[in-house]
């Protein structure tokens, strides 16, 4: 399974230059402008899929803190009639990892964790011996990809700390993945007896991840199609992976074994519809309650960290790539695994955003397309 930032691959510098543009003039849309947009992207769109070899995508845009405009373009599977529609169920990739940070934020409020203290003083799992930097790593180092920690082990690269944490900038789903870990140690459960093998002999066993999940994010913001373990929902709603020449890849079916090892760094399997339930408690936040995150804790979790990134304008906060301009922070995050790509930006200012989600590898070049210069899906923030 791939795991790879999806920011690097489509030149950040040039996606910053683009959220400037669109977010100086953003102030002036009226709505007969924003109708224009959208009329704009669905005339666009599927001429970029056809020449992209995209075979579906779909969007959701938030405006004025609300769920303004969702649209499904294409088929969940090529050579198919199935129609990409609002129930149509995407891998996210990284974008993962925005909604597992607001989960960890939780905790840090109800005092489960703390942000600033070693990991290893909350669990027992050591996940390399003989390098006391491991006992200095801590959950905002992790969410803000310090950790020193690699994107994913291999046997060519055993895992390691490549400097010490909190120093620099280094793209970990490692560190996701050990995070992950401890919050499952802290709140579920873990069955020694149904585990797997993944990279570099990396073992992992089922957890109850998905369930602590649904209950504290997904039930709450009426999430009703997101998880991490394959459902019969899944089966009837699921899009189909392609690769660049739109040939169709195996379906992959993650099991809570799975979950455990990659759930919090890309594993959410969602719809558009589903994940702007979730981004409109980042832009637009209900009071706070026992799921959801107070203001000051949304504000902490969006705060930079550190430089990070291809441009000048980009830092790494918690959970998020944050990206500055002349008058506004925008949220980014992007997401990409084998056959699916996808895209989040959004303003808590202006309380407006979107999500891109596609079924092939042509996908990362049709959201490059959408999203650089001064283009009509950016026009919308």
């Amino acid at each position: 399974m791939r795991r790879r930032e999806f920011l690097v691959k489509t030149s950040l510098s040039a996606i910053s230059g683009a959220f400037h543009s669109a977010v100086s003039t953003a102030q002036t849309r009226t709505a007969l402008d924003v109708r224009r947009i959208i009329l704009s992207l669905e005339q666009e769109i599927p001429a970029l899929m056809e020449e992209t070899l995209t075979p579906g995508a779909s969007l959701a845009v938030v405006r004025d803190g609300k769920l303004h405009w969702r649209r499904g373009f294409g088929v969940k599977r090529a050579g198919s009639n199935e129609r990409v529609d609002h129930e149509t169920v995407f891998q996210a990739g990284s974008v993962s990892k925005t909604v597992f940070a607001y989960a960890v934020m939780k905790l840090v409020e109800r005092g489960i964790l703390d942000l600033d203290t070693p990991l290893t003083r909350y669990s027992p799992i050591r996940i390399l011996d003989g390098d006391p930097r491991l006992d200095l790593i801590t959950a905002r180092h992790v969410l803000s990809h310090t950790s020193g920690l690699p994107n994913w082990r291999s046997e060519r690269n055993p895992l390691s700390i490549r400097f010490t944490p909190g120093e620099r900038y280094l793209y970990s789903g490692e560190g996701y993945s050990y995070l992950q870990s401890v919050v499952s140690h802290l709140t579920g459960r873990v069955d020694p007896l149904r585990c797997g093998e993944y990279e570099a002999g990396f073992r992992a066993c089922a957890t109850d991840f998905d369930s602590y999940m649904r209950a504290n994010i997904f039930i709450p913001f009426d999430m009703t199609s997101s998880g991490y373990v394959w459902t019969k929902k899944f089966d009837q709603h699921a899009a189909d992976g392609h690769d660049e020449q739109q040939r169709l890849l195996e379906r992959k079916r993650p099991s809570d074994v799975d979950a455990a090892r990659y759930g919090a760094a890309g594993g959410l399997l969602t719809t558009p519809t589903d994940y702007v339930k979730f981004l409109l408690q980042v832009v637009n936040p209900k009071s706070s309650d026992r799921f959801r995150l107070q203001t000051n804790t949304i504000d902490e979790m969006v705060r930079p960290v550190i430089k990070g990134g291809d441009s000048p304008l980009s830092s790494r906060a918690l959970g998020w790539e944050v990206v500055r301009t002349d008058t506004d922070d925008i949220l980014v995050h992007g997401g990409d695994n084998a056959g699916f790509h996808a895209f989040a930006a959004a303003s808590r200012k202006r309380k407006t955003g979107y999500i891109v989600m596609t079924n092939g590898d042509g996908g990362a070049n049709l959201i490059k397309k959408l999203i650089i210069g001064d283009s009509a899906l950016n026009q919308l923030l």
